[in-house]
């Protein structure tokens, strides 16, 4: 499917987001290896939580699920007569081989053909260490992804890779190894794992970057309410900075600090925004954030150590850097490379086919400001996160631009083009 999207006349009002992506997969992974009955409130409903959920069934976990919340009955993981299917997830196969290669049945996890690209050798070497037998393609490297699960034994793992996912896979593995894992991060990446741990009863700790986790571990079902997912209410913080006289209030988004490193970014940048209401609900801190249209946007660096907390928000950034007053400099992005598209080559291609001055470089790019975009036909490049900033681009343009195969939005946020509808965004699809 395409999109004509001209310039919205208003963009203000109220929107609430809908589950976290990230904390849903969790949610419903540690639903399943706990005691007892978890119940989910708010759940994404994403092509890639989706993928998680049909998975844990295929493994033997009975889920319920109703208009308001869903029930996971824990403790009953058993081999899947068919391969496990993750579709474009890779938050589903890397963290749900942490639990499978601790569990004493055979099981082949693939993907889609944008999964089977993406690297599995982060997760495996840890995992080979800790004495699992977990075999992928091309010497270890891409899905599909054959595990015999093994009794585990705890380890020292430094990660080379700031990855949220490799972290977790670890730590879902120390759940049932012997001893304790200690894991030294590089730098702070999410931490919705450490945090649903802790909530599931589960012993974990923090020191320095050393995260200890105890290995044989109990936990027990929980009731959990997902706040609204932060990737997903960026695209509506960065279209209220750029479109004039844009006010919007998005209600109930989570804040956790591994997470909200856009926000700090914007600061820098003279964003005008605050944030209201906040709380902590089921370990994670939410709240409202109110943001208005801000007239004059500065350019700022963005260095390596930034990155991991806003690796999804990236090519977002490229957006609004483009009006922004001087030069936005991205360092130490390269992961974007090995996502579902080449993100760094897919957003500076489409953004040069707008207007803006993007100059790509191995491992981010640099964005001189104050262009005007114009109207044209771009791509998604199949990525769900390319096409969502594309749209939001196309506020900025003078003419229709035309955005294609934006399908692939519902892999993470079904909901985008009806909650953009509710505050004043009209498209046309062809």
């Amino acid at each position: 499917m395409d999109v004509i999207i001209k310039k919205p006349e208003r963009l203000k009002g109220e929107v609430e987001i809908p589950g976290d992506k990230s904390i849903s997969h969790r949610a419903l992974m540690f639903g399943s290896i706990s005691e007892g009955e978890t119940k989910i409130f708010n759940i994404s409903k994403s092509k890639d939580c989706i993928s998680t959920l049909n998975c844990l069934r295929k493994l033997g976990v009975e889920i319920e699920e109703n208009e308001r919340f869903l029930i996971v009955k824990g403790g009953k993981i058993k081999e899947s007569e068919d391969i496990l299917d993750c579709g474009n997830s890779g938050t589903t196969i890397r963290l749900l081989s942490g639990i499978l290669v601790a569990h004493p049945f055979y099981s082949v996890l693939t993907g889609d053909s944008s999964l089977r690209r993406r690297p599995m050798d982060r997760i495996i070497k840890p995992l080979l260490m800790m004495g699992g037998e977990i075999y992928g393609r091309n010497n270890n490297t891409y899905p599909p992804l054959t595990i015999i699960g093994k009794k585990l034994k705890g380890i020292n793992f430094k990660m080379e890779i700031p990855s949220a996912q490799v972290k977790s896979c670890v730590i879902f593995a120390t759940i049932f190894a012997d001893g304790e894992t200690i894991i030294e991060e590089l730098y702070e990446t999410r931490d919705h794992t450490e945090r649903m741990l802790k909530y599931f009863g589960g012993k974990i700790e923090k020191e320095g970057k050393n995260i200890i986790i105890k290995g044989n571990q109990k936990l027990k079902g929980k009731e959990v309410w997902i706040p609204g997912d932060f990737s997903s209410a960026s695209y509506f913080i960065a279209s209220a900075l750029i479109f004039p006289e844009a006010f919007l209030l998005i209600k109930n988004v989570g804040l956790n600090p591994t997470r909200t490193g856009f926000l700090k970014v914007i600061e820098r940048m003279g964003g005008n925004l605050k944030i209201l209401n906040q709380k902590e609900i089921s370990g994670e801190p939410t709240g409202d954030i109110e943001v208005c249209y801000t007239e004059k946007l500065k350019g700022v660096e963005i260095l390596p150590e930034e990155v991991p907390n806003i690796i999804d928000e990236i090519p977002l950034i490229a957006v609004f850097a483009s009006v922004a007053e001087g030069k936005t400099i991205v360092k130490g992005a390269k992961e974007l490379r090995v996502k579902e598209s080449d993100r760094i080559k897919a957003i500076s291609t489409e953004l040069k086919k707008l207007g803006a001055d993007i100059e790509e470089k191995e491992d981010g790019f640099i964005i001189e400001g104050l262009k005007k975009l114009k109207g044209a036909r771009v791509n998604s490049w199949g990525d769900h996160r390319i096409a969502m900033c594309l749209i939001v681009a196309s506020f900025l343009a003078e003419g229709e631009v035309i955005v294609e195969n934006v399908d692939c939005i519902d892999i993470s946020f079904p909901e985008f083009f009806e909650k953009f509808r509710s505050i004043g965004v009209n498209f046309i699809t062809i």
